[in-house]
């Protein structure tokens, strides 16, 4: 009998551990599908050197748009002068993928962070989170479909096509996607990274349609001339934008903000703003232009 035991807590012992071993397999960036969408599941083991530390270390982070030699080339500069400016070393820190940085963010692992306008919304209302300074001007994102298509004339004639755009939480791709209350009546993303190959790619037949800012769209044909028909046109919403956290002070927000549109927060923040502002100065912003933005994302995993 004692031989039975000893065997029967080895079985257990060996199915403990490979239940566990399934467990730490599953990378906190995990890409989920849900119906038509993706999203990404936040694991409770996220990457402890993300975390802020107990030191006056403070964490600027992006979303994740470049790779993470881009990036640090981006924030660096502006982690270092935002250290002189507050006197307190600010780190960057890029957080590798899409589900890390939902899910730091949602641990409220970030201090200062730079993206979309729906994210900053988010922290404002979930993370305590205060607009500092926005890319200047409106952002408007369309759905378009070849010109001659006269098969489609509104995006609701969209639900089970195909639409050529950025992977979910794109603000593009959501602002598209929340025309579509039905689950099962949903248009399929076709994931393309780039706005120009995402265009192209509707152009070349790769999907019925595509979803971009209508900037873009008017630079994509201002030589060509007009290729494509619009069928949706989004709300007018704000740009990408900075905010800053709970472990900044009031003061010290402030500091960040003034900094940011000052001539030696322009020489900081001139590669940030050669590839988000087209080299234009930020511009002061406020929480109220965010209010309500957050609920584009809704059906994304852990908001």
């Amino acid at each position: 009998m004692h031989k039975i035991e000893i065997f029967m807590r080895a079985v257990l012992a060996i199915g403990l551990a490979l239940v566990a071993s399934s467990a730490a397999a599953e990378s906190p960036g995990q890409a989920v599908s849900v119906g038509t969408k993706v999203a990404f599941r936040a694991t409770q083991n996220s990457t402890p050197s993300l975390l802020p530390t107990e030191s006056n270390e403070l964490v600027l982070s992006a979303a994740p748009r470049e790779d993470s030699a881009e990036a640090q080339a981006i924030f660096s500069p502006v982690a270092e002068y935002l250290s002189t400016v507050l006197g307190k070393k600010v780190v960057f820190k890029h957080p590798g993928n899409w589900g890390v940085y939902q899910g730091l963010m949602q641990k409220g692992a970030y201090d200062i962070v730079f993206d979309g306008a729906h994210f900053n919304s988010w922290r404002v209302d979930r993370a305590q989170h205060n607009v500092l300074v926005k890319v200047p001007g409106d952002h408007v994102f369309v759905v378009v479909v070849k010109k001659d298509n006269d098969k489609i004339r509104e995006i609701k004639q969209l639900a089970g096509r195909t639409i050529c755009a950025h992977a979910p939480p794109n603000l593009g791709t959501l602002t598209a996607l929340n025309e579509f209350s039905n689950p099962s009546r949903q248009p399929i993303i076709v994931n393309i990274d780039g706005w120009n190959n995402i265009y192209q790619g509707m152009l070349d037949g790769k999907c019925v349609a595509a979803a971009v800012p209508i900037k873009k769209l008017e630079q994509f044909e201002k030589d060509s001339g007009r290729l494509t028909k619009i069928v949706f046109r989004g709300a007018v919403l704000p740009d990408s934008a900075f905010s800053a956290g709970p472990r900044l002070s009031a003061q010290d927000q402030e500091k960040i903000a003034r900094a940011l549109l000052s001539p030696e927060g322009e020489k900081a923040t001139i590669k940030l703003r050669e590839k988000y502002a087209a080299g234009k100065s930020f511009a002061s912003a406020s929480n109220k232009e965010f209010v309500g933005l957050s609920t584009y994302l809704k059906n994304e995993w852990g908001y």
